[in-house]
């Protein structure tokens, strides 16, 4: 199992690789989601629908059968689900068919703190569909793979070296139902080119402003609860927060500094911390001290210090000032 310390792109990169040796698929995506929301924020992917993207990520959304936030068990398959009739899965009968997908295995990595991200490999034909030992596989290493993945988050809040990325907005992208891109602020593409770097010559793919778009059809639409907005990260501890709003003209998708709480409930999260641990933190934030702590909390001053003593240790921060500039993104 590989380290996260190569990011988290470069880690999914390498799981992809050992998952191949003994499951071969055809195309993939594998998304980072909000651990609190489930939201797509950081999407990687090598697909044959590439240039339908938004199509593909608005059915996903609106697609029940196997969403990841629907899953009971880590992994499913769409054979197994539907009984061998694809077509009951709206994004095959729609989009996936037109590409000869033989089968879709999806995984969801999540635990206690939250969902980290969930996986789709698809096959194509003449390539057979997915047995269900391809499944037991995948469902066995969802475990180990989340624990990873939800390191490499807490990992984007260490701290790093050279100049941090310009501050600007909050920008607006608006898109239309089907995810066309209606207009956006000047700086907008700027940020999108750093979220998700296009290729050369191309115009940058807001991915993740899809992600959050399409959340929002999907609540719309009584498909799930989860809010439409995800968090994720910029670059060099900087993370973001990406919103979809309904507007008369179509969608407006709102990308700001995340705000400390934010972050904060981020940090908990990602270094899994209890619900008290994570409350005593918010707090910290928010400025209090330890006689406003433990009045707030409702504990003594001995539990207040045994509760920073356990966030130290989790987090490997040996100071309050340490900690907070760490989950605040401050020098």
């Amino acid at each position: 199992m590989p380290t996260s310390d190569g990011g988290a792109r470069t880690l999914r990169l390498t799981l992809l690789e050992q998952i191949r040796r003994s499951v071969p698929f055809d195309a993939y995506a594998w998304v980072l989601t909000d651990p609190e929301t489930a939201v797509g924020s950081s999407p990687l992917a090598d697909v044959p629908f590439l240039p339908e993207l938004p199509r593909l990520i608005r059915l996903k959304y609106l697609t029940e059968v196997n969403r990841w936030t629907h899953l009971t068990e880590p992994a499913a398959l769409l054979a197994d689900t539907t009984g061998g009739d694809l077509g009951r899965s709206r994004v095959w009968r729609e989009l996936l068919s037109r590409y000869e997908v033989t089968d879709v295995a999806s995984v969801v990595f999540r635990d206690q703190f939250g969902t980290w991200a969930f996986l789709e490999l698809w096959r194509t034909a003449p390539s057979r569909g997915f047995t269900p030992a391809d499944r037991d596989h995948l469902a066995g290493l969802a475990g180990r793979v989340t624990g990873v993945l939800r390191r490499s988050q807490a990992d984007t809040f260490l701290p790093r070296d050279g100049p941090d990325p310009d501050r600007r907005g909050p920008v607006v992208l608006m898109l239309s139902e089907t995810l066309d891109v209606l207009a956006q602020t000047p700086e907008t593409a700027d940020y999108l080119r750093i979220l998700v770097p296009p290729g050369a010559g191309h115009d940058p793919v807001p991915a993740g402003a899809y992600n959050v778009a399409a959340q929002l059809l999907a609540v719309e639409a009584g498909i799930d609860t989860n809010r439409p907005w995800a968090r994720v990260h910029l670059a060099k501890g900087r993370w973001l927060t990406l919103r979809a709003a309904r507007l008369a003209g179509g969608i407006a998708v709102t990308i700001e500094d995340s705000s400390p709480s934010e972050r904060a409930a981020l940090f908990a999260r990602a270094h899994g911390m209890s619900s008290r641990e994570s409350e005593l933190l918010d707090h910290l934030v928010r400025g209090r001290d330890t006689e406003d702590l433990a009045r707030l909390m409702f504990l003594s001053r001995h539990t207040v210090q045994d509760h920073l003593k356990s966030i130290f240790a989790k987090t490997s921060a040996h100071s309050r000032r340490a900690l907070l500039a760490r989950v605040v993104g401050a020098a």
